[in-house]
């Protein structure tokens, strides 16, 4: 059974049921996080629609939406929570189907872990998942206002 949690997220988002939803973009939907690693808190990500396994099945033109969306979510996310960088991951690896992650990266954080990607310096799955309409309401209420700028 292929796994299709990028497709079924789009439907939720589409039917207006995804209180994470930041945005609609140009390519696809600007999302918080599903999880929100204490130390890089403000993760987001880019769902296309329609959703598709790979960049590379996209036209040139959608292409460059596509990653000018991903960047554009970056720099709402450098305004928004002061961080140093954004890493941008699309790997479709596990998920095989397109996505792109923004993640802050912060001054803060351990010296060591700032060297590693991401996912190898934390642990996604363990962290706290994100929640709009509770402890993320002012991140992102925020997002939505640089997003929508």
């Amino acid at each position: 059974m292929t796994n299709r949690a990028i497709s079924d997220r789009v439907a939720r988002i589409r039917a207006g049921e995804d209180p994470q939803c930041l945005s609609r973009m140009a390519s696809g939907w600007a999302i918080l996080g599903k999880f929100q690693p204490d130390a890089i808190q403000g993760c987001c990500m880019l769902l296309p629609d329609p959703v598709v396994a790979s960049p590379n099945d996209l036209s040139a033109e959608q292409r460059g939406q596509f990653f000018t969306d991903l960047v554009r979510i970056g720099d709402a996310i450098l305004e928004v929570t002061g961080a140093e960088r954004i890493n941008y991951l699309v790997l479709c690896n596990q998920v095989p189907e397109l996505h792109g992650h923004c993640i802050p990266r912060f001054a803060a954080e351990d010296p060591v872990k700032r060297l590693l990607g991401p996912f190898e310096a934390y642990d996604f799955g363990a962290a706290r998942v994100a929640d709009a309409l509770g402890q993320d309401r002012d991140l992102h209420a925020a997002l939505r206002a640089a997003l929508a700028g």
